[in-house]
C-alpha cells in the first residue's frame, strides 16, 4: 500500500502507481487511466462509450483491483427496477422484523453495463447516489462508501430497444470517454499478454481506498487564479451564445471541469492550474453536456459537441501567463 497521503508529489505518485499498476493488464490505455483516476479523486462520474469487446470491463475491474476497493457490475436491461440497485427492506422472520438487505450501488466502483437499455425510471434511481452519494429507500437515508465512482458504458452501434440518457443525468458525468481500437502494435501486445494467462488473476493492490480520499483533500488546494476562473466562465458562457448551441455548459460543468484540471495539474507536476489544463480536459469534460440545435445532434451527434468546444478553445482568449500563478 502506498504511504499517507500528505502533499501534491505523494498525489502524483499515486497517479503514477495506479497507472503503472493497470497497464500490466490493459495495452496503450495511459491516458484512460489518467482520466478514471481524475474522476475518482474528485468525486465525478464517467461514461464510456464504445463498441462491445474494447475493454471497459476490464478497466473497470483492474482499477477496483488497483485500488483495494469494492467493486460491483450491473447488466442493466429494461426490466431492471430501482430497488435492484438500491435494494429492499425484507421481513426477517427469524428476528421479526424488517431487514435491509443492500443493492450494489453499495460499492466503491459501480460498473453500470449498457446503462442506456434501462427504463428512464431506473436511469433516474442512480441520480441521486451519483450527486449526493447517498440513497433514501422506504424513508431511511444510507450513505454510500467513499470513494464511488459510477463506470457508465453503451454502445453508440445499438440503438434499437435503448432509452437515450437525459441531460440532467448526462450532467451528472464528469467525462465521456471511449475507449477506441487499439493500434496494430498494441493488439500484437494484447495477444502475447492474454496468450498463456489472465493478468487481472495476480493484478495486485498498490493504494488504499483511503488515499484517494487523502489525495482528494490535497488536490483541492491546487490554485486556480482569477484569470482562470474567469477563463473557464467566459467558455461556458460562449457555449450557451453559440448559434449551434441549444443548451450551453451548466455551471455543475464548470464546476466539474475547475474540479478535473486541478487534479490534471497535479498529474503535470504543478500546483497551479494553466489555460493547458482546461484545454486537455474541455472537450470530455464538456461536449457531452451540450445540446445540439436541430438535425445537428441526430446528424452530427458526439463529434459535432467535440467540435464545438474545440472552436471554443480557440475563439475565447486565455489567459496571460503573468495572471496564471498568481
Amino acid at each position: 500500500m502506498v504511504p499517507i497521503i500528505t502533499d501534491y508529489h505523494a498525489v502524483r505518485r499515486l497517479a503514477d502507481d495506479i497507472r503503472a499498476n493497470v497497464s500490466k493488464v490493459m495495452v496503450g490505455k495511459e491516458q484512460l487511466i489518467d482520466r478514471l483516476f481524475i474522476a475518482m479523486v474528485t468525486s465525478g462520474h464517467v461514461l464510456l462509450e464504445d463498441v462491445p469487446g474494447t475493454g471497459k470491463t476490464l478497466l473497470a475491474k483492474s482499477i477496483s483491483k488497483s485500488i483495494d476497493c469494492t467493486f460491483k457490475r450491473v447488466q442493466f436491461t429494461p426490466d431492471l427496477l430501482p430497488s435492484d440497485l438500491s435494494g429492499i427492506y425484507f421481513y426477517n422472520q427469524q428476528s421479526s422484523a424488517f431487514q435491509f438487505r443492500p443493492g450494489p450501488l453499495f460499492t466503491n466502483i459501480l460498473l453500470a453495463d449498457e446503462i442506456n437499455r434501462a427504463t428512464p425510471r431506473t436511469q433516474s434511481s442512480l441520480l441521486e447516489c451519483m450527486e449526493e452519494r447517498q440513497i433514501s429507500i422506504d424513508g431511511v437515508t444510507h450513505q454510500l462508501e467513499e470513494p464511488f465512482l459510477v463506470i457508465a458504458t453503451q454502445n453508440p452501434l445499438e440503438q434499437q430497444g435503448t432509452f437515450p440518457l437525459p441531460e440532467a443525468q448526462l450532467d451528472r458525468f464528469l467525462f465521456k470517454l471511449n475507449m477506441g481500437y487499439p493500434t496494430s502494435q498494441e493488439s500484437v501486445d494484447i495477444l502475447k499478454r492474454f496468450k498463456d494467462n489472465q493478468p487481472l488473476e495476480s493484478l495486485a493492490a498498490i493504494a488504499a481506498s483511503e488515499s484517494i480520499v487523502q489525495a482528494r483533500q490535497i488536490v483541492n488546494k491546487v490554485h486556480v487564479s482569477d484569470e482562470m476562473l474567469a477563463y473557464i466562465v467566459s467558455l461556458a458562457e460562449h457555449s450557451r451564445r453559440d448559434e449551434a448551441v441549444a443548451s450551453g455548459v451548466s455551471p455543475r460543468g464548470c464546476q466539474a471541469l475547475l474540479k478535473a484540471v486541478q487534479v490534471q495539474a497535479v498529474l503535470q507536476g504543478r500546483e497551479f492550474v494553466t489555460p493547458d489544463d482546461v484545454k486537455e480536459l474541455a472537450v470530455p469534460a464538456w461536449a457531452h453536456r451540450l445540446k445540439l440545435r436541430g438535425t445537428l445532434q441526430s446528424r452530427g451527434g458526439a463529434a459535432a459537441s467535440e467540435e464545438v468546444i474545440e472552436r471554443l478553445l480557440q475563439q475565447v482568449s486565455v489567459p496571460t501567463e503573468e495572471g496564471i500563478s498568481s
